[in-house]
């Protein structure tokens, strides 16, 4: 997912020894990363579900904003990346909780303290690949090239590139596959920790 700023600073250079090579416009972009702001939203589906257990639905969000710079060169456009705004983490947890157990009674709300504690979990993995989340990136924007294009109306299709280029990186890639691999095994040793014990007191009150 990616948004763009386009910042179009046009030099026109002329001379013949001035040719369409773009690499002489690479730079190492600005990187900043942030983590998205997010919600916990309550449901209970209609169908029953595991009384003992409720449900943590977690999305991972990463946008891209990008902003590049273009500069005239002979024949053409040089089209580069000069900065990332990354957008990276969880933003929106649907808890799920079985029909069966009634809002506010001791049951609920031991299901629900318990997936509270999933929540945290995810939260504090990205919270813990804080440091190579920025180098991921910061790895990923300094290996994308400059376009060429011959126009302006070939601006647009080289920030595509760029786009694809940046996210297609190895690094990224990974830091994503070691991400989801953490809160997997987090949220394993969570509910081997408590096993239903809050709402077993429950049904014992």
């Amino acid at each position: 997912m990616f948004r763009f700023v386009l910042s179009l600073l046009i030099i026109f250079i002329c001379g013949p020894s001035v040719g369409a090579d773009c690499m002489d416009f690479k730079i190492n972009p600005n990187i900043n990363i942030s983590k998205p702001d997010w919600k916990k939203t309550v449901v209970q589906p209609r169908e029953p579900m595991n009384l003992w257990h409720g449900n943590v639905v977690a999305t991972l969000v990463d946008i891209y904003d990008l902003t590049v710079d273009a500069k005239n060169v002979k024949d053409g456009i040089c089209v580069f990346l000069n900065n990332v705004d990354a957008t990276i983490g969880y933003n929106d947890f649907i808890v799920q909780i079985d029909i069966r157990h009634t809002p506010d009674t001791c049951a609920y709300n031991a299901v629900l303290e318990h997936e509270d504690k999933h929540i945290d979990t995810y939260l504090n993995v990205i919270n813990d690949f804080n440091a190579e989340l920025n180098d991921a990136v910061k790895t990923a924007a300094d290996s994308v090239m400059p376009v060429f294009v011959k126009n302006t109306d070939e601006i647009n299709l080289a920030i595509d590139m760029i786009n694809q280029e940046l996210q297609k990186h190895p690094d990224l890639i990974l830091i994503k596959q070691k991400i989801n691999a953490a809160q997997e095994i987090r949220n394993k040793q969570v509910d081997q920790q408590e096993d239903g014990q809050g709402l077993a007191k429950c049904f014992l009150n």
